[in-house]
């Protein structure tokens, strides 16, 4: 039993960031209808529990109990895997992400706990994390490609298309855009990034505002949220490649957009803004204050701006954003090398 607790702590540990991930991503939905109704001066979800706050419950229950469509020219066994494949890989980088320094469970279950490793704030710390979270968030493309070609529908494929060929060119700049705060940091750990901002003025938001801004462009449209939701744009595709969906298999791809979107908003934290640091708070309390104000700014701008056209969202990421990313890249290189070898010497 003894060398079996390991992996049992190692398990449990798990299945608390699944749940909580799942829990937050339910509620996301109701965030964000809320925020949209504030922007637009609108009541927003207000039936279903007081405020509204069982409307996510409501939701779950409904597409649960929907009928369950698969349409006949459909590969099935495609058509079955591409939303498990999207779920998959938004849920999967969570396991890197630090979200606290530790968790304080010495006081519950004793000293000994700390032998298990269950009481530090990351459930894999492996010292290439942030490649490992874009090489897992890079496959979540052929669950949209899949889920698109398998429907047998020209629409869907469409915006299957549409969405790899976004993606593939967005993730060039937003690769780019992480480079120099893995220069100054001199690591791929994203533990380690973390502990480099141990104060307010070495958070890379001020040390790399360029980046950041490339991050938060290209991030959102990674994930292809507002302006850069062309794959699922109403007017021309119906609803993009999610069109022959119904019931939860439909409701896994949403899944997979808001687990999305609570990740983004969770690396934008650990790389520029300091992950669990802060004064007086529990960091994990400060880091999930720090990640729910993306989450925030993320609706925010989806209730601002409108959708662009395609061909402007392809030449944007081609010729402004990986130019601009290869700059501050070069950037950062010449003006650390500076600092190394005279300011500090």
């Amino acid at each position: 039993m003894e060398s079996a607790m390991p992996i049992i702590m190692v398990v449990v540990k798990v299945l608390l960031v699944i749940v909580a991930v799942l829990t937050f991503v339910a509620y996301l939905t109701l965030i964000e209808r809320k925020v949209l109704g504030w922007i637009q001066v609108r009541v927003g979800p207000n039936r279903v529990g007081p405020w509204g706050l069982l409307q996510p419950l409501a939701d779950g229950a409904k597409l649960l109990l929907k009928e369950e469509i698969t349409v006949s020219g459909a590969n099935k066994a495609v058509y079955i895997l591409a939303p498990l494949i999207v779920v998959v890989c938004a849920l999967v980088p969570f396991g890197v992400i630090p979200f606290a320094k530790g968790l304080g469970l010495e006081s519950i279950l004793g000293p000994s706990v700390s032998k298990y490793d269950l009481n530090t704030g990351v459930i894999a710390d492996i010292n290439v994390g942030i490649l490992y979270i874009f090489g897992i968030s890079s496959l979540g493309v052929y669950g949209v490609i899949l889920g698109g070609w398998a429907s047998n529908s020209k629409y869907s494929l469409l915006g299957s298309i549409r969405a790899a060929a976004q993606m593939i060119s967005y993730e060039l700049g937003l690769s780019l855009s992480v480079i120099g705060v893995l220069l100054l940091a001199g690591t791929l750990n994203l533990v380690q990034i973390v502990e480099s901002q141990d104060s307010i003025w070495k958070w890379y938001i001020f040390r790399q505002p360029l980046g950041f801004l490339l991050f938060l462009i290209a991030g959102s449209a990674e994930i292809a949220r507002t302006p850069f939701d062309l794959m699922e744009c109403e007017n021309e595709l119906v609803a993009g490649y999610q069109t022959e969906y119904s019931s939860m298999k439909f409701g896994l791809f949403y899944l997979g957009e808001y687990a999305h979107l609570l990740f983004l908003s969770a690396l934008t934290t650990t790389l520029f803004f300091g992950g669990w640091q802060g004064p007086f708070l529990p960091p994990i309390l400060w880091f999930l204050m720090k990640m729910f104000f993306f989450v925030f700014v993320f609706v925010w701008i989806r209730g601002t701006y409108p959708r662009l056209r395609y061909d402007r969202v392809m030449t944007f990421g081609w010729k402004t954003l990986v130019p601009v990313g290869i700059f501050n890249v070069m950037a950062t290189a010449f003006i650390y090398t500076l600092y190394l070898q005279y300011w500090r010497a």
